[in-house]
C-alpha cells in the first residue's frame, strides 16, 4: 500500500497515532474501524469500489500499511501473517542457484528457513561476521543477491553498519534487507540509510501486548513494492482485519513504551555488569561492546534488549531463569511484560550445530515497561549470590 503522498511531515509520536488512521469518512469515528468481511459488492462485473477480496486487499489492512510505513519513512509497505511470512515473501524473490550472505548471529527462525527450507530449492548462503566488511567481501559471489542483516541482532545484539552495508550491496548488484524488529522504527530508520526491505516481526515492539502475531516490509521503490504485493496476494500469508487493528492500536504508544524499554534496559546493564555471576554484559548502550561506535551513529538510544553470560554454564543459566517472579520464562519479546530466556535451548536450538550455534550459559532479557526495582529485585533474587 502506498503512502498518502500528502501526509504532513510530522514528528513519530505524531506518525504512531495519526498516519493512515484518519476517522472515518462515513461515521467520524476516531478508531479504525475493523472491517470484518471476506468479500465486497461489485456495482457491475469488474467494477469494484476499490476492493474485491479480502486477501487482496482490506481496509482495516490498508491502515495499517500506511501506518507502519510512514514510522519507516517508506513509500510502500505490506503487512503480512507473521514476521516468518515478511521474510519467506523477500526471500521468494530469489532464483535457484542464487546466493544469500547473513550474519553469523542472526535469529534461528531466519536461518532455519534459509539453510533448512530455501537450499531444496536451489539457495546458497553464507553466515559471516557483517560488523567486517572484510568478511562481507570475502563471502559475495556472483550470484549473491541479497544481504541479509538484523541490527541490533538476535541474540548477541550486534549492531550493523546500515549504510555501509546497503552500499556494498548495491556495488554487487544485491539488495540489502534490514530485521529492523529490535530496534523499532522509533530508534532507527534504515531506509533512510540505503537499505532496500526492512522487515519486522510485527508480534513484538509494535503490537507490543503480546496479544498478536504480525509481520510487515516497508520499501521505498514502486517496482519491489508491486513484487511483494503480487507476492502477498498469491501466497496469501495476510494477517486478519482483526488482528490489523490489534497492531494499530499498539503502535500509538510505541515511542512512550520504547522510552520506557530503553530506560529500564538502562539501569538492568548498570546492575549486571557489576554482578560476580555474570561473565559478560551484551548491549549496544555499553562502550566495551564492539558495535556501541555504530550503535552511536544510527541509533536514537539502544533498545529494550539485554543478553548476559553467567558462570556456572547451561546448568546455572537454566536455574536462574527458573528463578524469576516478575521476569517470565517465555519465548517472544518487546511487550509491556518482561521475559527471560535460554536462547540456546529455546529460540535458537534451531542453530545447534551450526556457525550460528549460542552460547549455552547465554540469558536473553527483553525488559518490560514494569517498575524498574521491582525488575532489578528479581533478577537479584534470581541469581543469587
Amino acid at each position: 500500500m502506498k503512502r498518502n503522498a500528502n501526509d504532513p511531515e510530522w514528528g513519530i509520536e505524531t506518525l504512531a497515532i495519526h498516519a493512515g488512521q484518519e476517522p472515518d469518512p462515513h461515521t467520524g469515528a476516531v478508531t479504525v474501524p475493523v472491517y470484518q468481511t471476506s468479500t465486497y459488492e461489485q456495482d457491475a462485473v469488474g467494477q469494484d469500489r476499490g476492493y474485491e477480496y479480502s486477501r487482496t486487499g482490506n481496509p482495516t489492512r490498508d491502515a495499517l500499511e500506511t501506518s507502519i510505513a510512514s514510522l519507516e519513512g517508506g513509500d510502500f509497505g505490506r503487512a503480512f501473517a507473521s514476521g516468518m511470512a515478511a521474510e519467506d515473501t523477500i526471500l521468494r524473490l530469489l532464483n535457484p542457484g542464487d546466493h544469500v550472505v547473513m550474519g553469523n548471529d542472526a535469529y534461528g527462525g531466519t536461518f532455519r528457513l534459509i539453510s533448512k527450507v530455501l537450499t531444496r530449492f536451489n539457495i546458497e548462503w553464507t553466515a559471516v561476521n557483517l560488523a567486517n566488511p572484510t568478511e562481507i567481501e570475502a563471502a559475495i559471489r556472483d550470484n549473491t543477491r541479497i544481504l541479509w542483516t538484523e541490527t541490533p541482532s538476535n541474540p548477541l545484539l550486534s549492531v550493523v553498519d546500515i549504510e555501509m552495508l546497503a552500499s556494498v550491496a548495491h556495488a554487487n548488484n544485491a539488495w540489502c534487507v534490514v530485521d529492523n524488529t529490535f530496534a523499532t522504527p522509533y530508534l532507527q530508520q534504515p531506509l533512510s540509510l540505503g537499505a532496500d526491505f526492512v522487515v519486522h516481526s510485527a508480534t513484538k515492539y509494535l503490537g507490543g501486548h503480546s496479544d498478536v502475531v504480525g509481520g510487515f516490509i516497508a520499501m521505498n521503490s514502486a517496482e519491489l513494492d508491486e513484487k511483494i504485493g503480487f507476492l502477498q496476494n498469491a501466497i496469501g500469508a495476510v494477517p486478519a482485519p482483526w488482528d490489523c487493528y490489534l497492531l494499530l492500536r499498539g503502535i500509538k504508544t510505541l515511542p512512550v513504551r520504547m522510552d520506557r524499554h530503553c530506560e529500564n534496559a538502562e539501569k538492568i546493564v548498570d546492575f549486571l555488569k557489576t554482578h560476580e555471576k555474570v561473565i559478560e554484559v551484551l548491549y549496544p548502550g555499553l562502550e566495551s561492546h564492539q558495535t556501541h561506535k555504530i550503535a552511536e551513529k544510527q541509533m536514537k538510544k539502544y533498545g529494550g534488549m539485554v543478553s548476559f553470560t553467567v558462570k556456572g554454564g547451561e546448568k546455572e543459566a537454566r536455574r536462574i531463569v527458573s528463578q524469576t517472579k516478575v521476569f517470565t520464562l517465555a519465548e517472544s519479546l518487546g511487550a509491556v511484560e518482561s521475559l527471560i530466556e535460554v536462547p540456546a535451548a529455546m529460540t535458537h536450538l534451531s542453530a545447534e550445530g551450526s556457525p550460528l550455534e549460542v552460547d549455552d550459559s547465554l540469558i536473553r532479557l527483553s525488559v518490560g515497561i514494569e517498575t524498574a526495582e521491582d525488575l532489578l529485585n528479581d533478577l537479584s533474587q534470581a541469581l543469587g549470590h
